[in-house]
């Protein structure tokens, strides 16, 4: 039998000795980690299986829809596969929802009206959702249509303040939005049984709040969600993990039925709802993207691990560590200087399939107030389960990894974000 050197490859690509010595001392460590992420991707594509299967999915169901969408069988269907495979009475999946900001920006501005309060227990939102609060003044936010905003910060040991939640729930508190990932802060990620004590926590302290969850890059990284743990909605981008890399746009909403239809009456227009909604041809990426999402998460909470316990082994501050359960696909590093993110974003760029060619500079970006540093050779534009790395040029300079359609190619990336530190002068192997 042929002798494969797996090592020529990544030589071919610019990998060096010393960084395929390196790595190949940390994969050896890590194996039995990677044995609790295979489990969980295999129990979570039985659960998909199970909900297309009951649902009955067909051929018939991957038609085209135009103009209104009326009558759209596809859609409903898709949407009912969503709504047992997240244990929730309903769901909305659509393209017409842009991104994962649209879809929170659908559900809060659905659910809360002029004198309610909307309470993060889990300190400073997402950047991208301060012009949606009002926090940073914006036309059309929450804060303009006269809805409140009050937050309370984790503890220093990243810990819910549940005297300071208590404290600050009150007679006009109508929505709690928990995030569950970290976003652009290097706190823990939360897990699904925190998520469910903080809940729980709200509800006895007002049992007619409602708790959303921004569940941005967390499905199907553990066996359960937020909906599982008493979340009355959780909210989704389709060209993060549950697009399972193939979705090319869209967002999602799950939860209970009355907080969703008004949503879809958010979404199109009162007396409308979900009633229409074309879904342009959209569906068979949709329905496989979701059934591939199991294993493309898999691959990508890999190389977060694997990114995690290189750059721990350097000396750098990584949150989590690479032997913390995972809860989402994201990977913070601190690397402490703009040059070190610089020199990191390059080379996940040039591990790209497509634009790997092209050099990642900090830039301004809508939505933000720091400059953001982007590498994502993605074919589909800014899609966060492809392999990508970004951050705000801003201290600790953290940078943060996510993606990868397979373990392979996160694999490579993390390689030659070594690779370019190293020739840079930012690491010594």
């Amino acid at each position: 039998m042929e002798t494969i050197d797996r090592g020529a490859g990544y030589r071919a690509l610019g990998i060096s000795d010393k960084v395929l010595s390196f790595t190949d001392s940390i994969l050896d460590e890590i194996s039995g980690a990677f044995d609790r992420v295979d489990a969980i991707a295999e129990y979570n594509q039985t659960r998909v299986i199970a909900a297309m299967q009951k649902n009955g999915v067909n051929v018939t169901h991957f038609n085209p829809s135009t103009g209104y969408g009326n009558d759209d069988q596809g859609r409903e269907t898709l949407e009912r596969v969503y709504a047992d495979c997240f244990h929730a009475e309903s769901a909305l999946v659509r393209p017409q929802i842009a991104c994962g900001t649209h879809a929170l920006y659908v559900a809060l501005s659905a659910n809360l009206l002029p004198g309610d309060e909307l309470l993060s227990p889990v300190g400073a939102p997402y950047d991208t959702l301060e012009e949606v609060i009002g926090i940073r003044p914006s036309p059309v936010s929450l804060a303009e249509y006269g809805v409140s905003y009050r937050q309370v910060d984790l503890l220093p040991d990243g810990g819910f303040d549940y005297e300071g939640i208590r404290a600050a729930i009150n007679e006009k508190t109508k929505l709690v939005t928990i995030q569950r990932s970290k976003g652009y802060a290097t706190r823990p990620s939360l897990s699904v049984a925190q998520v469910g004590e903080l809940i729980a926590f709200c509800k006895q302290c007002k049992p007619d709040v409602i708790c959303m969850v921004d569940n941005c890059y967390g499905e199907f990284t553990e066996t359960r969600d937020p909906t599982d743990v008493g979340a009355d909605m959780i909210v989704g981008s389709l060209i993060k993990n549950p697009g399972g890399g193939l979705a090319v746009t869209g967002g999602y909403i799950c939860g209970r039925k009355d907080l969703v239809d008004r949503c879809a009456f958010r979404l199109s227009s009162p007396g409308m709802g979900r009633e229409v909604g074309a879904n342009m041809g959209v569906l068979p990426s949709y329905y496989q993207g979701l059934f591939l999402a199991p294993t493309v998460v898999q691959s990508a909470v890999k190389g977060a691990i694997f990114a995690a316990a290189c750059y721990e082994r350097l000396g750098f501050r990584v949150i989590p560590s690479w032997d913390t359960p995972r809860c989402d696909i994201i990977q913070a590093i601190e690397l402490g200087s703009r040059d070190a993110m610089i020199a990191f974003c390059r080379g996940i760029q040039s591990a790209a399939p497509v634009d790997s060619y092209a050099t990642p500079v900090p830039s301004p970006m809508a939505g933000y107030d720091s400059e953001i540093i982007m590498a994502a050779g993605a074919f589909n534009q800014g899609s966060s389960i492809e392999l990508s790395a970004d951050g705000p040029i801003r201290p600790p300079y953290a940078v943060y990894f996510q993606g990868g359609l397979t373990w392979y190619h996160a694999k490579l990336g993390v390689m030659m974000s070594l690779q370019k530190m190293m020739d840079a002068g930012e690491i010594t192997l």
